[in-house]
Parts: C-alpha cells; sequence; structure tokens
C-alpha cells in the first residue's frame, strides 16, 4: 500500500449554515402544532415540569451539549483506530484515526441526556452518520455504540460510524424532536429538538382556535389520562419506545437488548392482560422523569393487589405476594445488565424472577 496521505473529511462546508442554527423557538413545530409555549399560556405548572424531563432534553444542539462541554475531550481505541471528540468553544469535533489517514467532522446532534449513554450523529458527503461511539455516564467516557458490531471494522469509514437511511433519519428525529416530520421529510428549520406537548397529545391548533373564540364545546382534545392501559403503551408510548409489533419484526426479537423496549416487555406480563388499567402511565408520570424509589412503586403495586394480610376489595382483588415483603419490584421486575450498555435496565416483563432463569425473551 502507498504511503497514506492525510485525509481530512470536514462536515462544515457539507452541511448549511441554516441547518446548522435552525430556529430554536418553542413555537416552531412544522406548521402542524402551536407549539408548547402557547400550551404555556394556560398549562404553565405541567410544561415547566415536563421541560426539565429526559423526554424534553432527548435531543440537544451542539452548542448547548451539558455532557461534551462537562467533558471537553474524550478518547477511545480500538485496535487500529483511535477515537477523539475535543470541545472547540460551542462545537465539537468527531475525529477517527487509522494511522495518518483521518476522519473528522463536527457532531450536529447530541441524542439522549446521558443517563445510561449519549449518541452523536455527523454527516458527510451529503450523508448524516451514527457515530460508532458513544457517551456512557458509568465510564465517564466512550465505547462502542449499541447495535453497531464490536468486531474490528474493515474501513475507517466503518470504524468513523453508521450511514442512516432517510427511513431511520425520520424515525430518530420523530422520537428525540418535535416538528421535524411534517412534510414527510425532515425539516431541520422548523424543528423544536426534545420532545414537547404535541408530540403526545397531538396538534393543539383547533383547541386553541376555539378557546380563543370561547367555543369551548369544540375545544377539547383527546384526554389520555383516559385512555386504557394498552392503547397508550403500545400505541402513545410505544411509537418511540417499541410497541410489541415493531420488536417481534426484529430477528430473534432484539434478543437482550429487548430489555430497552418497556411496551414490548410488559406486554408479555400475566398482570398485564388481566387488567386493562396496567400500562406506562400506571406508574409513570409522562410529565416528570421516573421516580427512582423502590417503594414508590409499592403504592403501585399494591393498587391492584392486597398486602399479605388485607382483604380484597372490588379494585384491589389481585393476588397477595405471600412473602409480604416490600419493593416489588426487586423481585419481579429484575434489572438487566445489558453488555456493552454500562447500564442495568429494569426489565417491564412482571413475573416472578427466579434466580439463575433464562432471561425470557
Amino acid at each position: 500500500m502507498k504511503k497514506l496521505a492525510r485525509i481530512v473529511l470536514v462536515l462544515a462546508a457539507a452541511f448549511s449554515a441554516a441547518a446548522l442554527t435552525w430556529s430554536q423557538s418553542k413555537n416552531s413545530t412544522g406548521g402542524s402544532g402551536v407549539g408548547s409555549q402557547t400550551c404555556a399560556e394556560c398549562h404553565a405548572e405541567i410544561l415547566e415540569k415536563q421541560q426539565k424531563t429526559l423526554m424534553a432534553k432527548a435531543l440537544e444542539p451542539i452548542g448547548n451539549c451539558r455532557i461534551l462541554s462537562d467533558n471537553p475531550l474524550l478518547t477511545f481505541q480500538q485496535g487500529r483506530f483511535s477515537y477523539k471528540i475535543e470541545r472547540k468553544g460551542n462545537r465539537s469535533i468527531y475525529t477517527v484515526t487509522e494511522g495518518q489517514a483521518v476522519v473528522s467532522a463536527p457532531i450536529l446532534f447530541c441524542f439522549g441526556q446521558g443517563k445510561s449513554g449519549q449518541t452523536y450523529v455527523y454527516e458527510l458527503g451529503g450523508v448524516k452518520y451514527e457515530s460508532r461511539v458513544s457517551f456512557y455516564n458509568a465510564i465517564r467516557n466512550l465505547d462502542i455504540t449499541i447495535g453497531h458490531s464490536p468486531e474490528l471494522p474493515k474501513t475507517l469509514i466503518e470504524a468513523a460510524g453508521r450511514a442512516m437511511s432517510v427511513d431511520e433519519e425520520k424515525n430518530c428525529f420523530f422520537c428525540h424532536s418535535s416538528g421535524a416530520n411534517n412534510a414527510q421529510r425532515l425539516q431541520f428549520e422548523k424543528m423544536t429538538p426534545g420532545v414537547n406537548c404535541e408530540v403526545c397529545h397531538g396538534s393543539g391548533e383547533k383547541h386553541v382556535a376555539a378557546m380563543k373564540a370561547g367555543e369551548k364545546a369544540g375545544a377539547g382534545m383527546k384526554q389520555l389520562g383516559q385512555v386504557d392501559g394498552d392503547d397508550i403503551t403500545q400505541n402513545v408510548c410505544g411509537k418511540c419506545h417499541r410497541s410489541v409489533d415493531d420488536v417481534i419484526e426484529m430477528p430473534n426479537r432484539a434478543g437482550l437488548n429487548n430489555v430497552r423496549f418497556q411496551p414490548y416487555r410488559i406486554f408479555h406480563s400475566r398482570c398485564y392482560s388481566a387488567d386493562r388499567r396496567i400500562g406506562c402511565t400506571a406508574c409513570h408520570d409522562p410529565h416528570g422523569d421516573a421516580e427512582p424509589s423502590a417503594a414508590f412503586y409499592d403504592s403501585k403495586c399494591l393498587a391492584c393487589h392486597t398486602s399479605k394480610n388485607e382483604k380484597a376489595t372490588a379494585d384491589r382483588n389481585a393476588k397477595a405476594c405471600p412473602t409480604g415483603k416490600s419493593k416489588c419490584t426487586d423481585c419481579h421486575m429484575p434489572k438487566i445488565d445489558l453488555p456493552g450498555a454500562h447500564f442495568k435496565f429494569t426489565d417491564h416483563r412482571i413475573r416472578i424472577a427466579r434466580e439463575g432463569a433464562p432471561y425470557p425473551n
């Protein structure tokens, strides 16, 4: 092989300034909504709470990326490939080297808030790529992105990342942002980073217009709190957190990796099929982050189950736990250590989890 010349592939010229500086107006929803700030005129307390959640920060502009600002130099080595993410002002440069050959591009988007990890998207030659390495909170550094092969890549471009198809792009931004997908194509100039009100509740245009006109009879929006557990779990939350229909189409139903797909996991719980009240919102406030306390979830279980010495009632007639132990989730929703994720995910397949039993796929 001839001596390698230094190859530098830089995104700045390939990606327009308009896309890098898209409108961050909270009223920007792609022409099919009113924006969360309009919702705040009547629902300020709910919006204030929701805006602090991980879901509201599911996508960050690179200039506001807290993780990369707090960690100005991140490195990783795999075989002959060296990785570096370096902060320069309000930008972060993603660089992969193989000897003298280099692939380098500014990161455009930061996906996730780092509870487990954060993944990056950059562009080369008009194609968006998912970074092959991600930041993991547990190690405060980089490692292979979940879903990428751990085997040593054959080429430098393969080592840098995975090219995203048009459908993959749309799906990623649909679940991590608001207002980008309204014309069957991504419209970054109309995108709001993170998940806002209308992603779950639908467009508020008719609702707002009716309220302003004093026509309360026509101002109603779908009350998600009145939707049964299966509908909201599979058809609302499942749009992004992976429904049963999504997972069964994956090879081997994604194997152990499907522990991250809560709507699929809970679908196979006996109590889920037995009681239509059970779904994501039975335990989780959609306007807040998940509660970390195991005792909090005990109270949710006891909304249906009686404790050991209690008598059943009309609403609480599910079988009592014979052990009488607290922390129901410790026994019935074990934490699964997903290799490579540097994180233990709570398995939402509610069951008697016996020690040493195989993972039920």
